[in-house]
């Protein structure tokens, strides 16, 4: 008994902490911070595995997910209790994810109806392209003035009419009033709060307005949205907004405790990075890119390819806050193919010193449209081009130019949202992994002729979860007001190239994007028996035809003059 007391009296008394649990792209992480400093106490990070089915299709393994989930959690705490820090005052977990993921379970065994889509997956090219068909116009614009979205292989939407279509376990469960849909967040929060033994299926606004069919402006599930998708509304989850109690933990070292926050992963970095006020942005470098700007209580549309997406509703009774942002789809996933695609770097950290050692691409422009291209261009036909190249080009300037492209892509985004706001950011704030690559940062302040504004500690993307959870009603841990908010320590990278140089630099990535477009298209280019004809390609074929033409004249016009 006394060596019970004696422990616990050794245990470091920090106050309430909050959780997060992080489910990315390439990896998921549970953190532990305190809710008086936003120290960051612990955490432990798990790789999830991508597979690639077929060219273009991106899927993971729901179970593989929340297994990590519980992993992380678990080690965590074993960190936490090591450190003497007493597991018990965690108050309140918060969930950030990967959005427009889309998954759909039975609710009566608990078990996936088939893998997880990412949201980088292409295989609904053909299934947008159809819909697009049918708009007045040909419009991928067609259903933005409620979406916020174009319409794009992107989005949730598709992905759920693509799984109804071709699974047949899908479409019998849905048939059987038996399937569920979420986003991982709608997984995650109902296998975590009891799954088929009463879990909880909820979203919350963020994430909904990633699917397609959700009405920003409503803030709820459009009837006519899931009628033109052809999607029954009664396997959707509950909309919620992004704080606010949905349930407890039912399991594990953390029964009990409530989960309290819940936020799409780019929204949660926007909370994080503290971008409350109208007009404050950041970018957020994971395996794409993501730059959200706060356009404050009401909905801003773009007039420059960018999309209009719910920044945050932070608690049932408070304003839903939305963001322009721009989506850039490959960025640290270039990293990820130059490792293990090509074999040109073992680790990550090895493209940084690779790429510094030449210090440029030496006229090499490297555009990674590996599915399609996002913001500003929504072209689903682009495809990934190398251009530039030298006898003297080596994986050295290759790799520079894949640092290079991420700082690109950006620019490009960021000149529209400048467009669209007619205000210009005078500095960038930026979050994510790659932001560990100070040769990133320096090449992005360069190219973007602004200060890249870096913070000390980067998880900015779970301590937007964990603000969010503990600032929940009836945890009430986390304060949000202005005041009470922690003060970030940040580093700033200057542009130090002269703004010529950069300019010269973008127009001639511009002129790479163009050579990237209209690469890949769903039509049938065979003549019916697997032999491409000639004739397919009309230019060659009235070319050959008028050659075939001219010699029989040529040939009349000699008979004539013998």
């Amino acid at each position: 008994m006394n060596s019970i007391m004696a422990a616990s009296s050794n245990r470091i008394m920090l106050g309430p902490l909050v959780a997060a649990i992080d489910q990315g792209t390439s990896s998921t992480r549970f953190l532990v911070f305190n809710a008086k400093t936003a120290e960051l106490l612990s955490h432990h990070q798990v790789e999830i595995k991508q597979s690639f089915p077929k060219e273009g299709w991106v899927e993971e393994d729901p179970k593989e997910i929340l297994q990590s989930v519980y992993e992380c959690m678990d080690r965590t705490c074993e960190k936490l209790t090591q450190l003497n820090i007493d597991i018990s005052n965690i108050k309140a977990i918060g969930v950030t994810n990967q959005r427009e993921t889309t998954l759909v379970w039975d609710k009566e065994t608990g078990e996936p109806l088939y893998s997880a889509i990412v949201w980088l997956d292409l295989r609904t090219q053909s299934t947008v392209e159809r819909l697009i068909n049918k708009t007045p116009g040909r419009n991928k614009n067609h259903l933005k003035h409620k979406t916020g979205l174009p319409i794009s292989t992107y989005f949730s939407a598709v992905k759920l009419r693509w799984l109804m279509d071709n699974v047949e376990k899908v479409h019998e469960g849905v048939l059987s009033h038996r399937a569920m849909f979420g986003t991982v967040d709608s997984w995650l929060i109902w296998c975590l709060t009891g799954g088929k033994k009463g879990g909880v299926h909820c979203t919350d606004v963020t994430n909904a307005s990633r699917t397609m069919l959700f009405n920003i402006h409503t803030l709820d599930w459009d009837p006519e949205l899931c009628t033109y998708f052809d999607i029954p509304m009664e396997i959707l989850p509950k909309v919620r907004s992004s704080s606010e109690i949905y349930g407890l933990m039912k399991s594990g070292p953390l029964t009990g405790v409530p989960i309290s926050g819940c936020l799409g992963d780019q929204s949660a970095a926007l909370v994080g990075q503290m971008c409350f006020t109208d007009g404050q942005a950041k970018n957020t470098y994971g395996t794409g890119c993501f730059l959200l700007k706060n356009v404050g209580t009401k909905p801003v549309m773009s007039d420059h390819g960018l999309l209009t997406t719910v920044a945050y509703k932070l608690g049932r009774d408070k304003p839903a806050c939305y963001a322009l942002e721009g989506s850039v789809a490959i960025a640290g996933a270039v990293v990820r193919w130059l490792k293990d695609n090509l074999g040109i770097i073992q680790t990550s950290t090895e493209l940084e010193k690779l790429a510094a050692d030449v210090g440029t691409s030496y006229g090499c422009y490297f555009v990674p449209a590996f599915s399609g291209l996002y913001a500003p261009y929504w072209e689903p036909s682009a495809r990934g081009i190398i251009c530039g190249l030298t006898q003297f080009t080596n994986r050295s300037h290759l790799a520079f130019a894949a640092l290079e492209a991420v700082c690109f892509q950006t620019r490009e985004i960021l000149d529209a949202m400048n467009q669209d706001s007619g205000i210009h950011l005078s500095q960038l704030q930026v979050d994510g992994g790659m932001t560990s690559n100070r040769l990133l940062m320096q090449l992005q302040a360069d190219i973007l002729c602004i200060p890249v504004v870096k913070p000390s500690m980067p998880e900015t993307t779970a301590l937007g979860a964990a603000m969010a959870a503990g600032a929940a009603e009836g945890v009430s841990v986390w304060s949000l007001n202005p005041e009470d908010l922690t003060e970030v320590t940040s580093e700033k990278f200057e542009p130090q190239i002269n703004p010529e140089e950069s300019e010269l630099r973008y127009a001639r990535w511009k002129k790479a994007v163009q050579k990237a477009m209209n690469w890949e298209t769903t039509e049938p280019v065979n003549n019916g028996n697997e032999e491409t004809s000639i004739f397919s390609c009309v230019p060659l074929g009235f070319y050959i035809l008028g050659s075939m033409f001219m010699l029989i004249g040529a040939k009349y016009i000699a008979a004539g003059q013998k």
